[in-house]
C-alpha cells in the first residue's frame, strides 16, 4: 500500500492548522493594540466663512477633522449672497467662525436667526484682536509701523484682520479655545496644533520682513483699504486707495486726488485685486510712470486648506516686492 499521498495530506493539514493558529494570535495582538489606543472623538461640524479664516481653522483642526468653507475663494465677502446649500451648512453646523458683520454682511443676516446649540464666533471680537480704524477718504498720510500710532478712537474698525500676523496668532488661539470647549475629547490636539502654528506664524513674519526689506519706503496705492494690518506689521508705505468700498466706482474728484497723489509722491505702483480688476486703474496710472500690480487679500487663486494663509501672506509680499 502506498501511504505517501495520505502522509502528504496529513502534513499539509498540520501546516494549515499551525498557520491558522498563528494568524489568530496575530489578529488577537492587533485587536489588543487597537483596543488599547485612546478613542478619538468625532470632530464637530465646523463652518468657516472665507478662505483665510477657513485656512487658520483647518490648521487648528489638523488631525481631527476639516471645516467647511462657506464662501468660494473668488467671492467678495463684502457683497456675497449665500446659496441654499451654504445656508443649510450653517444650519447644521456646531460652530461657525467668521470675521464679523463689518465684513460678511449677508452672513450676518443668516446668523442673526440663531441656531439650535450652534456657537457663532466673530473673530474680530476675539481676545488679542485689535483692528485698526478704517482710514477715511482715499488719500492718506504715509506711515510706518509704530505702537504709539495705534489709536482706536478713529473710524469704524478695519475688518481685514487676518492680514496682521499678530491677529492671526490671536485668531488661532481663539479658535482652539472654542473648539476645545465644544469638543473636549480633542482639546489636546487643538492646543498642540496652536503651539505649532504660533511658531510657523513667527517664522512667516521673519520671512516676509526679509522679502519686503528693499521696498519698505516705496509709496504705492491700493485698490481699497484692506491692508492696514499688513502695512503696519511690515512698515509698508501705502499712500491711498482707489475706492472707499469694493464695487463702488470712485467719483471724478477722488480720481483727481489719487492721480495727484501718485504724481506728487512718486507712487511706484497702483494695485488692483483679482476679484475686481477695474479698468479705472489703467486710467489712473496713464502718464504717471506708475506700474499696475495685483494684490490678493483673500486667496482667490489658492487651494483652500491649512496652507492657504501662509501662501497668501507670501503672495502679498512677493507681489509688493515685484511691483515696487
Amino acid at each position: 500500500m502506498n501511504l505517501a499521498p495520505s502522509l502528504a495530506g496529513h502534513s499539509l493539514l498540520r501546516w494549515l492548522r499551525a498557520r491558522a493558529r498563528r494568524s489568530l494570535a496575530t489578529a488577537g495582538c492587533l485587536l489588543a493594540v487597537v483596543a488599547s489606543r485612546p478613542a478619538v472623538a468625532d470632530a464637530p461640524a465646523v463652518v468657516a466663512s472665507i478662505a483665510p479664516v477657513h485656512s487658520l481653522v483647518a490648521a487648528v483642526m489638523d488631525g481631527v477633522g476639516a471645516p467647511t468653507l462657506l464662501m468660494p475663494a473668488g467671492a467678495s465677502p463684502h457683497s456675497y449672497a449665500l446659496r441654499p446649500s451654504e445656508s443649510r451648512a450653517i444650519e447644521h453646523a456646531r460652530v461657525v467662525f467668521w470675521v464679523g458683520p463689518r465684513l460678511e454682511i449677508a452672513l450676518a443676516r443668516a446668523l442673526a436667526a440663531g441656531g439650535d446649540g450652534r456657537v457663532d464666533v466673530a473673530l474680530m471680537e476675539a481676545e488679542g484682536v485689535r483692528p485698526w480704524p478704517a482710514r477715511e477718504g482715499g488719500v492718506w498720510q504715509a506711515h510706518g509701523h509704530a505702537a504709539e500710532d495705534h489709536d482706536h478712537a478713529g473710524g469704524a474698525p478695519d475688518p481685514h484682520i487676518w492680514l496682521d500676523p499678530d491677529h492671526a496668532r490671536a485668531m488661532v488661539a481663539a479658535v482652539a479655545r472654542v473648539l476645545a470647549d465644544v469638543d473636549p475629547g480633542n482639546g489636546p490636539r487643538y492646543r498642540s496644533n496652536v503651539m505649532r502654528l504660533e511658531a510657523r506664524i513667527e517664522a512667516l513674519r521673519r520671512e516676509v520682513v526679509e522679502i519686503l526689506a528693499p521696498v519698505r519706503d516705496v509709496p504705492y496705492v491700493v485698490f481699497h483699504d484692506a491692508y492696514q494690518g499688513f502695512e503696519r506689521s511690515f512698515g509698508m508705505r501705502a499712500v491711498g486707495a482707489v475706492t472707499v468700498a469694493p464695487g463702488r466706482t470712485p467719483g471724478a474728484r477722488r480720481v483727481t486726488e489719487i492721480r495727484e497723489r501718485i504724481v506728487t509722491l512718486g507712487a511706484r505702483c497702483v494695485f488692483t485685486e483679482p476679484q475686481f480688476a477695474p479698468r479705472l486703474v489703467g486710467t489712473l496710472v496713464e502718464g504717471t510712470g506708475a506700474r499696475v500690480g495685483v494684490l490678493d487679500p483673500v486667496g482667490v487663486a489658492l487651494e483652500p486648506g491649512p496652507e492657504l494663509w501662509f501662501e497668501l501672506m507670501r503672495g502679498l509680499a512677493g507681489a509688493l516686492r515685484a511691483c515696487l
